[in-house]
């Protein structure tokens, strides 16, 4: 008896016996085909790079103290570029353990005098500052001079110390705080366009702050913010010698420059610039 063959010369019971394996190979690789084709270039490029992670020694305070009161400036317009920073993605203080926890010893000896930190900054992502320097270059946007740096012209902000490459926030140990007096109620939402105020005129003149009189508001470019500028006397230097007392003696340096901005010491990452975004995915990994 003649045995049929298919066009190929194969027997047909022999191409029988394989074609259910044979289908199962094309759908395996029409299947592996599409998931390829399916996506972009720019989606398989974006898989293939994980996101940027904080190390294991960063936490977010409000796990170490959730009393201490956070206004973080830089994922809101009032700030002296006049809109969200690039990297902040949630309004969140993070910071190393090492400053963190001693940000909470300093909060205990305050909370016992009625009074709280407040802080407005803490990490800042690399990209948060190239953010700045980009800004800083471009000297057609003003709008926020009048409250920011008023008596400054923005040619000179590099010159002048007020923008840098580099900031020690990008280490992780360095936060950007106040003090406030209990009950602090929460400050009034900053809404664009709104008319902007020097920040070094009266207290009751500027953007309104729960904290206590410092003499100039938070990020005021200029000489006036200088912790110990002889010009602030009486209880705006009694407030700033009051913060950076309080934070000494817990290991936090001052920069001279500005009575807001403190350096938790040592440093666990004295030459590290960090660029993960603040978020709670960055210290979490969820």
């Amino acid at each position: 008896m003649t045995q049929r063959t298919d066009g190929r010369g194969i027997p047909f019971r022999r191409w029988a016996s394989r074609t259910p394996r044979l289908l199962r190979g094309a759908v395996a690789a029409a299947a592996s085909l599409l998931v390829v084709t399916a996506l972009s270039p720019t989606a398989q490029a974006v898989q293939a790079v994980p996101r940027p992670k904080a190390p294991r020694e960063f936490v977010a305070l409000r796990t170490v103290d959730p009393s201490i009161i956070q206004e973080m400036r830089y994922i809101t317009p009032h700030d002296f570029v006049g809109e969200p920073i690039d990297g902040y993605r949630q309004p969140l203080c993070i910071l190393t353990r090492p400053a963190a926890e001693a940000l909470h010893r300093a909060q205990l000896t305050l909370l016992r005098r009625g009074y709280s930190l407040k802080v407005y900054d803490c990490y800042r992502p690399q990209r948060a500052v190239d953010h700045f320097v980009r800004w800083a270059k471009d000297l057609d946007d003003e709008r926020m001079k009048a409250e920011f740096y008023p008596r400054v012209d923005k040619s000179r902000l590099f010159t002048d110390g007020y923008i840098a490459e580099k900031s020690g926030h990008s280490r992780g140990s360095t936060m950007d705080l106040t003090i406030v007096k209990l009950p602090g109620l929460p400050t009034r939402p900053y809404h664009p366009g709104q008319r902007l105020v020097p920040c070094y005129a009266p207290k009751g003149q500027r953007f309104p702050d729960n904290s206590l009189d410092m003499g100039t508001g938070f990020d005021c470019f200029d000489t006036l913010a200088h912790t110990d500028d002889p010009r602030v006397q009486g209880v705006q230097r009694a407030n700033r010698q009051f913060l950076k007392s309080t934070l000494a003696a817990q290991g936090f340096v001052n920069l001279p420059e500005e009575w807001w901005h403190f350096t938790y010491q040592p440093e666990p990452f004295p030459s590290t610039y960090f660029d993960f975004p603040v978020s709670w995915r960055s210290v979490t990994g969820l």
